[in-house]
């Protein structure tokens, strides 16, 4: 299983952008995560990854306590599924990529910049692979 972290938009703000690397690379301990931008006009995840998980950030999507999250991993882990994770632009996401995804997550009713959402995003799946290994981390 491999997880994909992909972000809509180029990324501004050096400190955001350096939580995000630093929680992927942790996260890379346990298992392979990548973390990309993409322009929606000229990358397909369905293509991309066609027997992934799906799960895009999104304000009205579901919401999902760490527990949840751990769970929703490892269950990815067990049949071998991808995990593809989108965070929108400041237009959102496409709709007709909403439609298709898997879980339309959102992180928290309140608007967040997109590299914070990014860098909560990215200390969730560490923890969830942290939480996994029985790592001393979400202690």
């Amino acid at each position: 299983m491999k997880t994909f972290l992909y972000f809509v938009g180029k990324p501004r703000d050096a400190h955001m952008n350096s939580i995000s690397e630093d929680f992927v690379r942790r996260a890379g301990r346990f298992s392979s995560v990548e973390m990309r931008e993409i322009n929606p006009a000229k990358f397909d995840p369905f293509e991309r990854h066609p027997s992934g998980r799906t799960v895009f950030l999104d304000p009205g999507g579901k919401s999902m306590d760490s527990s949840a999250f751990v769970s929703m991993v490892r269950d990815s882990e067990d049949h071998g599924r991808d995990l593809v994770f989108v965070v929108g632009g400041h237009n959102g996401l496409p709709p007709e990529w909403r439609r298709e995804a898997d879980i339309l997550l959102s992180l928290t009713a309140m608007t967040l910049p997109h590299e914070l959402a990014r860098a909560i995003l990215a200390e969730q799946i560490y923890r969830a692979f942290a939480t996994l290994r029985n790592h001393p981390y979400p202690r």
